[in-house]
């Protein structure tokens, strides 16, 4: 089995943005300390750019990852379905940002880590899918 150069930038991206996706979410929260919680801004700021550059990666090069195995259209698999709501979380969530409601904000972005980043990866790693005959097939033998 041969993972492409596509293949292979998106599951980095989407990999890293798995792994980054916490530290992005309560960096600004941080723990509880006493009455008040410590905050870091900085590293809630610079973790949450890297982690909107690695979802805009993984959606945009999941629009040239085609699979016609499944039931699709032009190739485009349901799970191609969270390319547009990737990008609309993101602007909405930037649009809140922008309208300094913290809120919404981060309601946005704590929607779209836990659907996109963990929802998806439950659905990538089903048997028929690339990781999951790696993870399944290769690597423990099960299916």
């Amino acid at each position: 089995m041969q993972m492409s150069p596509v293949i292979a930038i998106h599951l980095s991206a989407a990999l890293g943005a798995l792994a980054l996706g916490p530290l992005a979410l309560w960096a600004r929260r941080g723990h509880k300390t006493g009455q008040s919680a410590t905050q870091r801004p900085r590293l809630h700021r610079a973790a949450g750019y890297a982690w909107v550059t690695l979802m805009l990666m993984t959606a945009v090069s999941a629009l040239f990852i085609r699979d016609f195995s499944l039931p699709n259209i032009a190739g485009y698999t349901p799970i191609h379905m969270l390319v547009p709501v990737v990008f609309g979380s993101l602007f909405m969530a930037f649009r809140a940002l922008f309208r300094r409601d913290m809120d919404r904000h981060r309601d946005w972005m704590k929607s779209l880590y836990f659907f996109a980043c963990i929802g998806s990866g439950v659905f990538t790693l089903l048997p028929n899918r690339y990781l999951g005959q790696l993870v399944w097939n290769q690597w423990l033998g099960l299916v």
